[in-house]
């Protein structure tokens, strides 16, 4: 399975084991580098998937605030 397979869960899970595999020092220096190219294309697959639910949810709070202040300023009247 590659990398643009996996859903966030599984991408993550498999960062971090790859992470916990180099931690370890014990990979051949060219296994540990093909390890390593996986870890960071693993990790932009993550993050490109955290900054679409940031962007998410910043636009759903913002509508949010707005229809509670739309509540506020017509319960003053």
């Amino acid at each position: 399975m590659g990398t643009g397979d996996k859903n966030f869960e599984g991408a993550l899970e498999e960062l971090e084991r790859l992470v916990a595999e180099l931690e370890n020092g014990k990979l051949p220096l060219e296994e540990g580098l093909d390890k390593f190219e996986q870890g960071v294309k693993l990790y932009k697959q993550c993050k490109t998937v955290l900054d679409k639910a940031e962007k998410r949810i910043s636009v759903l709070t913002k509508d949010l605030k707005e229809k509670v202040q739309d509540l506020d300023e017509g319960n003053e009247e």
